[in-house]
């Protein structure tokens, strides 16, 4: 299939124009999310591609594909042909920490094209409404008073969910029992429905069910607080100093792309980032530090997996055999 050529602007500081996609373009574009439908990934893959569905003049569709902490999807995106149909909503699960351990079939940082960071949003630490142990000093004198009994979810081993859970754990020395599931959906289920104690989970994910007043919000993961959350503590400051455990969402194809289409969709994600609705949805889900070039995202993606190899390390986990 012959790619279109598109022209970029001459001028510096000249508005780029969307993208129209050629009638020869092989059916519509995909966004690949690896984890089940509701959580965090797959809620931006959905605004930012109703975005690109009116930019793009094409259809724009998500497919979820989960399933070991988001590789499978990766894995899958990295093997389909460079001309932008097929693109991954990357995940720090995907592309730093499952790297540190998984016997993967892709090099996050070879097989792959970066577009444009999507979002870096705070993990939470919650539980649901009826929980009467709901502060990080309480939770962790319950966890010590109860060893191994005390049950956390994340979405799954090796997501940035399970390793902010242990991180708490390393640093609270506690001992405790974690319940991993395929993504933040099923793991709020089952958090709602009193299965599992507490959860560390996205804040994207967790949001709607915070508003609805069903789970709460008792502490939050990077290291400083998030704008939508000005009210809801650090763990970093509620005696674990350093703790930053943060989910992050980025556009990238597979490696090959041409520097000129890469261009083009960079410049038409941070349009859609940039539109005040999308603001405002970022903004109520924590989303912070988004957009900006390939190459800076590119950058993000190297020093992550650097930091998340060695939290694996420090923590022993293991892949799910």
């Amino acid at each position: 299939m012959q790619r279109r050529q598109f022209i970029l602007g001459a001028a510096a500081g000249l508005a780029v124009p969307s993208l129209v996609w050629a009638a020869d373009m092989a059916g519509p574009v995909r966004i690949l999310v690896g984890f089940a439908p509701g959580g965090g990934t797959d809620v931006l893959a959905r605004v930012l591609g109703n975005k690109l569905t009116q930019m793009w003049n094409t259809s724009v569709v998500v497919e979820n594909k989960p399933g070991a902490s988001g590789s499978i999807a990766a894995g899958y995106v990295a093997k389909q042909p460079p001309d932008g149909t097929t693109l991954l909503m990357a995940h720090v699960n995907s592309h730093a920490i499952a790297p540190a351990m998984l016997d993967l079939k892709y090099n996050p940082r070879a097989d792959f094209s970066p577009i444009a960071m999507v979002g870096v949003t705070p993990n939470m630490l919650t539980c649901r409404a009826e929980q009467k142990v709901r502060t990080v000093a309480e939770v962790v004198a319950l966890c010590k008073q109860k060893p191994g009994k005390v049950s956390f979810g994340s979405s799954g081993i090796g997501s940035s969910q399970h390793l902010a859970l242990e991180l708490f754990r390393m640093q609270a020395k506690i001992d405790v029992v974690h319940v991993p599931y395929k993504g933040s959906g099923p793991l709020v289920a089952d958090l709602l429905g009193g299965q599992i104690d507490y959860a560390f989970d996205t804040m994207t994910a967790a949001t709607p069910f915070i508003q609805q007043e069903k789970v709460v919000a008792i502490a939050q993961t990077r290291l400083k607080r998030a704008a939508a959350y000005p009210n809801v503590p650090t763990l970093a400051e509620s005696g674990f100093p350093g703790l930053d455990a943060a989910s992050w969402y980025g556009l990238v194809g597979p490696k090959g792309m041409s520097p000129a289409l890469v261009a083009r969709m960079n410049a038409d994600v941070n349009r859609a980032l940039a539109m005040p609705d999308v603001v405002e949805r970022l903004k109520s889900f924590g989303a912070e530090d988004y957009g900006g070039s390939s190459q800076q995202f590119g950058d993000f993606i190297a020093s992550e997996a650097t930091k998340w190899a060695k939290v694996v390390k420090d923590a022993n986990v293991k892949a799910e055999i």
